[in-house]
């Protein structure tokens, strides 16, 4: 008996020991991934699954392409942004304070402050009314609470604890793939739509479009992974900005460049299932008019059961998570670069009291707007689609600084990123102006 407990336990043994080498083996791999893969996962902020569900539930599957279409476009121009805080040292908003005009920088910061702002409050605001589905309760008692964490949460953590933190938090994102396996998917129309682009002129078509676009690809992101990539340079002991050192690129944009096409295929895998479920769920049962996240939750749930509905609802507070600091932080970099100020999440709160202030106040005014007459619930879609507005004259300026020498000094952004880098503002450009036409 003896001998047999012994060699019965042994299996058990050696099963934990994989067990616990495989995680090891895990939190080591998201230990070793750069800015990037938080940077895609708070593309998948509740304003972006609120575009997704109305795009899901008002066109069906014939808008799935576009993921495939956004996604070496976003995944290019966000390496664009890393590669420019790499290479100079500094973030995109002080790169332009110091090589343009002060009206320049200005515009584009005060473009950037108007959508996070309007972006936050709806982020924050759909938080709220997820967790209120949840569990009953005041919705906008739990916006301010979501809100002031955020904050502290910011303010308290050393930024390399704080960066491994939002690292783990993108496991969240798969609750939207969970919810595929349990709704009915039509496999030949999902097909259809995923590889025969479905094309309209109609004023609601561009403007989902758009905001389709504005929530892949949002300003917020490029001045967020700019500004971390220089703190995670600046944190490693012997990097230095790549126009200083071009030996150092290889380790270091390596690194940097699987982060980000990483982070941005989890981005819009997720996107892709959002829309999926949305589309197989809503639209094939006739409602197509979705406004928020939280609705369409609430609209799965006599639908698509119990289940569907609380993976859903949970994914809109994780990705809120997510994104309220990447918003706030990306605000406070852009506006404290622009002013001179300290800057840093590494950097204790006596040491950057303008860039916390700014942080806490972009994110307490987004908690504010919730209090008011602009319902900013319903702005959730809206702003996706100023996102998209604003992207892309920030575009246009990163695009041409990757060309000025003296910013860049004798490092070359590779030929494909630079071909790459202007289609996706072309793009950018044409969608963005086709729903302008159309409202005019």
């Amino acid at each position: 008996m003896a001998k047999r407990a012994v060699s019965s336990g042994t299996p058990r043994t050696a099963s934990a020991k994989s067990g616990t080498s495989r995680l090891s083996r895990l939190a080591s791999f998201f230990k070793a991934l750069g800015p990037g893969i938080v940077t895609g996962a708070a593309d998948d902020d509740p304003s972006g699954i609120a575009t997704y569900s109305q795009v899901g539930a008002q066109f069906g599957f014939t808008m799935l392409w576009t993921m495939l279409l956004t996604y070496p476009l976003m995944a290019g121009i966000q390496e664009i942004s890393a590669w420019i805080g790499r290479v100079t040292g500094v973030g995109l908003a002080g790169n332009i304070r110091r090589h343009y005009a002060p009206l320049v920088v200005n515009t584009l910061v005060a473009f950037l402050l108007i959508a996070n702002v309007i972006n936050l409050g709806a982020d924050i605001g759909a938080m709220g009314s997820a967790l209120q589905l949840i569990a009953g309760g005041p919705a906008l008692l739990y916006s301010i609470v979501f809100g002031v964490i955020s904050v502290i949460a910011a303010i308290v953590f050393p930024y390399k604890q704080y960066a491994q933190y939002l690292k783990w938090t993108t496991l969240v994102l798969f609750v939207y793939a969970g919810t595929a396996l349990i709704v009915h998917i039509p496999l030949k129309l999902v097909l259809l739509g995923t590889f025969i682009p479905s094309l309209s002129f109609s004023n609601s078509y561009l403007i989902a479009l758009t905001a389709v676009f504005g929530t892949t690809i949002s300003p917020y992101l490029f001045f967020w992974q700019a500004s971390v990539e220089v703190a995670e340079q600046k944190s490693a002991p012997r990097e230095k900005p790549l126009k200083d050192a071009p030996h150092q690129a290889p380790a270091q944009l390596e690194r940097m460049r699987s982060g980000t096409y990483l982070g941005m295929a989890l981005s819009n895998i997720i996107a892709f299932f959002i829309i999926l479920d949305t589309a197989a769920v809503l639209h094939a049962r006739g409602i197509t008019n979705i406004q928020t996240s939280a609705q369409a939750a609430e609209a799965l749930r006599p639908l698509a059961g119990e289940l569907a509905f609380l993976l859903f609802s949970i994914g809109i507070i994780g990705t809120g998570l997510i994104a309220i600091p990447v918003l706030a932080g990306s605000s406070a970099y852009a506006l404290a670069e622009a002013l001179k100020l300290p800057i840093g999440l590494e950097r204790k709160l006596q040491r950057a009291k303008g860039f916390y202030a700014i942080l806490a106040v972009a994110t307490l005014i987004g908690v504010a707007l919730n209090f008011t007459a602009i319902n900013p619930i319903k702005a959730l879609f809206w702003s996706a689609v100023i996102n998209g507005l604003a992207a892309v004259p920030i575009m246009i300026v990163m695009m041409l600084m990757t060309t000025n020498k003296k910013i860049t000094g004798q490092v070359r952004l590779p030929t494909l990123q630079k071909v790459i880098g202007w289609i996706a503002t072309g793009v950018m450009f044409a969608v963005a102006a086709g729903m302008i036409a159309t409202l005019i």
